[in-house]
């Protein structure tokens, strides 16, 4: 059985989908744009000020659940320019032990939603 993860602490959702989905001792995130939950505003100052406001909406997500990036087996980046690995790899790297990072898959897309220029999702077990 699903059980519906949402918190006030991550944007809510902008479509008909969930912050996250927990099935048995998975947790399966939606994608996390930069969106300031307190404020509503997309944080775009910079490729490494965006990614750090994902994270901390991924982070705040997995909080609820009562996992942290530890528990995270999966993560998904996508990101509208490759030439920006570097930066956002970094902001990301620093969430995880390089010991224990999950598998992961980076993708440049032609788009993503408000324009951003990344988005993450995360499957993680308890």
């Amino acid at each position: 059985m699903k059980q519906i993860i949402t918190t006030s602490k991550a944007p809510a959702p902008i479509g008909p989908y969930n912050q996250a989905v927990m099935v048995g001792n998975m947790l399966f995130t939606s994608g996390q744009i930069a969106f300031n939950p307190e404020t509503g505003n997309l944080i775009l100052e910079d490729i490494q000020t965006e990614t750090k406001q994902v994270m901390e909406n991924l982070k705040a997500v997995l909080a609820e659940a009562d996992m942290t990036f530890e528990n995270v087996v999966k993560s998904s980046i996508f990101i509208s320019d490759m030439d920006n690995f570097s930066k956002i790899n970094e902001i990301y790297g620093s969430y995880f032990n390089d010991n224990t990072a999950p598998a992961r898959e980076t993708v440049q897309v032609a788009r993503l939603p408000k324009d951003v220029n990344v988005e993450i999702s995360v499957i993680a077990v308890k």
